[in-house]
């Protein structure tokens, strides 16, 4: 199946998406039917840390018109952050929309992940990882919980994590894991650049996930519908 997505948001997760679904038809010796809309990374934040969802998925919903147009049977969003509007977007998309969170529900449910810690934006730790339903979900309490979104953000724009950054969210995590969690999600994409080295504790990349989900269905092992 040709799939879309809804890159840009911010470029770094844009190149783990398209590195992870690249990785994975090779591995199954299939080609991949791929097409890439750049979104605007500040227009999505804006708009995030505004709590307008219906206007994000509004602009959104344009980027999946024109990916239709290009041939594209399914389109998902390259930001765990982008899913503050995934559900006023499911609304009017002109397009299926390959959804993060049943994709995580799943995966929590295989490993039987029971507490789950989160890292991310202030919407996705705030969400619950927005309503998954395999595990209880906990995020960084008091300074820490505005400090991580900050960092994270940082992170975003610029496409890269400094060793401060990395010594940073390396330390969240423990925090968490001292908290009962069984496993630290990375619910930023662009976190994936300040986790290059393994921290010593379990993590689970939510965009690796994602990108599993979206492979299956570029190859046609499952319906969009499964991850709807």
């Amino acid at each position: 199946m040709h799939v879309g997505l809804i890159g840009g948001i911010g470029p770094a997760a844009t190149l783990v998406y398209y590195s992870a679904l690249s990785r994975r038809c090779a591995e199954a010796s299939q080609r991949l039917h791929l097409t890439i809309a750049n979104a605007d990374t500040r227009e999505m934040i804006a708009n995030m840390e505004a709590g307008r969802p219906d206007l994000q998925a509004a602009i959104f919903a344009r980027y999946i018109d024109q990916l239709k147009a290009g041939g594209c049977a399914a389109v998902a969003l390259t930001s765990m952050g982008g899913h503050f509007c995934v559900n006023e977007l499911k609304a009017i998309s002109s397009l299926p929309i390959i959804s993060a969170i049943p994709a995580m529900d799943r995966r929590f449910a295989e490993r039987g992940y029971k507490r789950v810690g989160v890292m991310g934006t202030r919407a996705v730790m705030g969400s619950g990882i927005y309503g998954v339903q395999t595990a209880e979900v906990i995020a960084p309490e008091g300074e820490d919980f505005d400090a991580v979104h900050t960092n994270y953000l940082g992170i975003a724009v610029a496409a890269a994590a400094t060793p401060a950054q990395i010594a940073f969210f390396h330390d969240q995590g423990r925090k968490l894991i001292a908290r009962g969690a069984d496993v630290v999600i990375l619910g930023g994409t662009d976190l994936s650049v300040a986790f290059a080295d393994h921290p010593g504790y379990p993590i689970l990349d939510s965009a690796m996930v994602h990108a599993d989900a979206i492979a299956q269905v570029a190859m046609d092992e499952v319906a969009p519908a499964v991850f709807a």
